[in-house]
């Protein structure tokens, strides 16, 4: 009789041991999940190195680019035959022209970008042959994946490129979300100028909504368009403070 009676309690004592068993297995289980989904989280949002393997990194509003510090494409010659440049010297389209359709010769920069913002864009440039400004000028460029790239007057005009779904659109070329953009005068020493608009030069402006690697294209156009230098600054900043900071080249690193 006295095992009888004891029967059901040590029944429900292994019911029990093993409820608890299998409770901290599941549990254990589900932690272990949980960890692996955060890992593959946190790389999947980490994973910001583009295909070229490196990146230029903004500091305090600005990025301050050597032109020549990339890779490119035959067609661009690296010239060095002006003292009145930085670097190695400044890249040349020496391709044919290209004056209607964007992408030949297409270079990318990117940007890794952690102040947030509208930033102004200039570069400093020369037409290399010849004595007339308006000829030999000019460079497409693009930023294709920033939230809004636009060109912009004191007075208040504002132009998109074409294909970019807004209007209006500026004189002159303009395709495929990229801009034409010249440098005006008849002095070709190296100078910091960007506008587009043929006629009605508007500043060039680029607004990165988030941080995070963007980019900054260029492709061919004018042959003999002589590019030393690019330059992306906030709005807030003043051109002549972005200037004086430009010598601090901004940092390529490699990132794969």
């Amino acid at each position: 009789m006295r095992a009888l009676y004891y029967l059901p309690v040590l029944v429900l004592f292994l019911f029990i041991s093993c409820s608890t068993e299998e409770l901290g297995i599941e549990e254990e289980f589900i932690e272990d999940n949980i960890g692996q989904e955060d890992e593959e989280s946190v790389d999947e949002q980490g994973d910001s190195c583009p295909d070229v393997g490196f990146i230029f990194e903004e500091s305090n509003g600005i990025i301050s680019i050597e032109f020549e510090n990339n890779d490119f494409p035959e067609g661009w010659k690296l010239k060095n035959d002006v003292a009145d440049v930085s670097g190695q010297g400044y890249m040349q389209w020496e391709g044919s022209p290209s004056l209607g359709t964007p992408g030949n010769g297409r270079v990318t920069f990117p940007l890794m970008i952690t102040t947030t913002g509208t930033y102004k864009f200039t570069w400093r440039s020369s037409f290399r042959k010849g004595s007339n400004g308006t000829e030999h000028n000019d460079t497409w460029l693009s930023f294709p994946d920033a939230k809004d790239f636009y060109g912009k007057k004191g007075n208040g005009s504002v132009v998109y490129p074409s294909g970019s779904g807004k209007s209006p659109n500026p004189n002159g070329a303009t395709k495929d979300g990229w801009f034409k953009i010249y440098r005006s005068g008849n002095n070709n020493s190296f100078s910091w100028q960007a506008m587009t608009s043929d006629h009605d030069g508007h500043d060039i402006y680029v607004v990165f909504e988030s941080p995070g690697v963007y980019e900054l294209q260029v492709s061919a156009r004018s042959d003999f368009h002589g590019i030393d230098r690019m330059l992306l600054y906030r709005e807030n900043i003043s051109q002549n403070d972005a200037l004086d900071q430009a010598d601090a080249f901004s940092d390529k690193k490699s990132c794969n």
